[in-house]
């Protein structure tokens, strides 16, 4: 028996689980489907790469066909691990924008204006950079920003101001748009996952149990009560029984289906797969949102890429330097440069997300340690990616069977809006635009994407159709709210029941310009709020 038991240890989980036992009274129990984070590999930044393209403590999604997408199956990595995706992310720490967040406030939930979040922000951080009112200093995740000694960040961030964007110091900062460096969830060379920052810390506490290899099956419910939930370990179902709440914090993809298992969602569809309904709930697995990006790549004509580390003995050597002494290639993780810009330049905020690399797409370069077919370029070059921050489209997250040991169904609905391909297309357009600037001069070879025979609007959009590919941020799916869609009132307690709560990023109405790995942990700070103050 515990006060609270928290399902998925990822982002969001790992964040309720400390500030939950934090309080030695609360009996809590944190269960995670996939294992312990004990591989020291999950520590090194430049492993990223590898993790996010392999089973290895991953889910390994894949959406249906996506109509507008040439109907391409969509690969959708989300962490299977302690610590969740934010095990085997980028470590990108980007929050978003005000006006995203008093645009939630304004939704009628007060409690998520930027100025009531902005504390829970600060919470979580222990930034390493130049401190001002929108920083933390004292969080138990440390961010740092990286500044390796690149010459192609310096030329990306050069070229942006020679096109006409503003150079920004911290886009985390008072304002976003400009060009300039990210932070990372990175200290000292290591990766700092959720778990390493929040768990690990706490793991001895007396009154927190922690559970891996724990697959949910269902929480249980009396009289519309949750009071437990089924978990399958080691092949055998096993029951936990709450005293105080249940809470789901197992992501954009796996809360709702997680919820559709339990009996809450579309009635109609419960019954067609024989699921006892519980809460007739239609916006469960809706309103789904994600980023879709697109890669402008160019061959280098100077060797100072990421190639040089490619060959098999130099791989091995910058992991071992990285793992034994925190330092090399392998030390960091290299999206350093990035921007966020306007498509147009009447706009009140920008409506585009950069990250630069220098060298070329983990999604197309043959790799030492991923087995991949032929590629059409294999050496020096460098990228970047462009994507919408607040897409139109949204898609939803359903289930195939009563089995929920079954692969959720994701349809995205990728660029459903007409809107959503015009801005993605001017990204594009804005991307060139940097990259034939001076500052790069003496790097830039010949475009290979989308290439030189890839000019017209019409061409543009054809080229994304057949090329764009999701940047792992799916939101929105458990949408908090107050209308007749929403899954969660503003207090993340699931409608229709007692003593249930959805905590992760799945609750976002809105997707935030940013990353999302930030704002999902604000999401956590939050609910502990609320659940502590009622505890009170």
């Amino acid at each position: 028996m515990f006060d609270f038991i928290i399902v998925g240890a990822g982002s969001a989980g790992c964040v309720l689980a400390e500030r939950l036992s934090a309080e030695p009274s609360n009996r809590v129990l944190l269960l995670e489907a996939g294992g312990r984070d004990w591989n020291p590999l999950f520590r090194v930044p430049l492993m990223t790469g590898v993790l996010l393209r392999n089973r290895y403590a991953n889910w390994f999604y894949t959406s249906e066909p996506e109509p507008n997408l040439g109907n391409r199956r969509i690969f959708w990595p989300r962490g299977k691990v302690l610590g969740g995706s934010s095990a085997i992310n980028g470590m990108v720490y980007t929050r978003g924008t005000r006006a995203d967040y008093d645009s939630w406030a304004q939704m009628g939930m007060p409690e998520w204006s930027f100025d009531k979040v902005l504390p829970a922000f600060r919470r979580t951080e222990s930034y390493k950079g130049k401190i001002n009112e929108f920083r933390g200093t004292d969080g138990p995740l440390p961010i740092s920003r990286p500044n390796t000694p690149n010459p192609l960040f310096d030329a990306f961030i050069e070229a942006g101001q020679q096109a006409g964007f503003p150079y920004n110091d911290d886009f985390n900062g008072a304002t976003q748009e400009g060009v300039g460096r990210y932070d990372f969830a990175i200290h000292k060379g290591e990766r700092w996952s959720a778990a390493r920052a929040f768990i690990d810390p706490a793991r001895n506490r007396p009154n927190l149990t922690i559970r891996t290899n724990a697959h949910l099956l269902r929480v249980i419910f009396e009289h519309k009560r949750a009071v437990g939930v089924e978990v399958l370990i080691k092949g055998r179902r096993k029951t936990f029984r709450a005293e105080r709440e249940v809470i789901l914090s197992c992501g954009a993809v796996n809360s709702p289906a997680a919820l559709m298992h339990s009996g809450i969602g579309d009635a109609d569809l419960l019954q067609r797969l024989g699921i006892d309904v519980v809460a007739d709930l239609k916006g469960v697995g809706k309103n789904l949102q994600d980023h879709l990006l697109a890669r402008v790549e160019y061959i280098c004509k100077e060797p100072v890429t990421l190639y040089n580390t490619l060959r098999g003995d130099r791989a091995a050597l910058a992991l071992f330097q990285a793992m034994l002494f925190k330092k090399g290639a392998a030390a960091s993780f290299p999206l350093e440069g990035g921007a966020f810009l306007k498509s147009d330049p009447s706009l009140d905020e920008p409506d585009l997300q950069s990250h630069f690399l220098p060298g070329l797409s983990t999604a197309s370069l043959r790799l030492p340690f991923i087995r991949r077919g032929k590629v059409s370029y294999d050496g020096h070059g460098f990228f970047a990616n462009i994507y919408q921050l607040r897409p139109y489209s949204t898609g939803e997250i359903s289930i195939r069977s009563a089995d929920p040991l079954k692969d959720p169904v994701i349809r995205p609905n990728y660029l459903s809006s007409p809107e959503d391909l015009r801005v993605l297309r001017e990204g594009v357009k804005i991307l060139r635009r940097i990259f034939t600037q001076k500052a790069f001069d003496r790097y830039r070879g010949m475009e290979l994407a989308p290439g030189q025979d890839v000019q017209t609007d019409s061409e543009i959009e054809v080229w994304i159709r057949e090329n764009a590919d999701t940047v792992f941020h799916p939101v929105g799916s458990c949408k908090m709210g107050t209308d007749s869609m929403a899954v969660v009132d503003p207090e993340l307690r699931v409608y229709g029941v007692e003593r249930l709560r959805v905590v992760d990023a799945s609750i976002m109405p809105r997707m935030p310009s940013s990353n999302t790995h930030a704002p999902a942990m604000m999401v956590a700070e939050k609910a502990s709020e609320f659940i502590l103050g009622q505890a009170a």
